[in-house]
């Protein structure tokens, strides 16, 4: 099992994403947060076919669940649902993603 926490910024949601690898093919994903719709894509999220999880973004069934389910488009979970089950399956290592904003002179 892959488990990662997300701080997603101002909403304060954080949410806490686990992955277990089912099969050769399959996951599974279980978010466990206080946002409704990070929170009710669970269901949705039980049993993924991994090449439809990991194909390309427009297809990504990741992000589309996330749609469906009415996700803010700047969220970071569905990002973070990706580099999980990446981490999960082996086809990358475990390694933080910082977004970081630089102070700036009010305008």
């Amino acid at each position: 099992m892959t488990k990662i926490v997300v701080d997603p910024g101002i909403c304060g949601f954080t949410a806490v994403v686990e992955v277990t690898r089912l099969s050769a093919r399959r996951i599974r994903v279980v978010i466990d947060s206080d946002c409704e719709t990070a929170g009710g894509m669970n269901g949705d999220l039980e049993d993924l076919d991994l090449k439809l999880a990991l194909g390309p973004l427009a297809d990504s069934l990741v992000y589309k669940i996330a749609a469906r389910h009415g996700g803010h488009t700047a969220c970071p979970i569905p990002m973070a649902i990706l580099k999980a089950i990446e981490v999960e399956t082996g086809a990358a290592l475990p390694q933080d993603v910082i977004i970081h904003f630089e102070a700036t002179d009010p305008r």
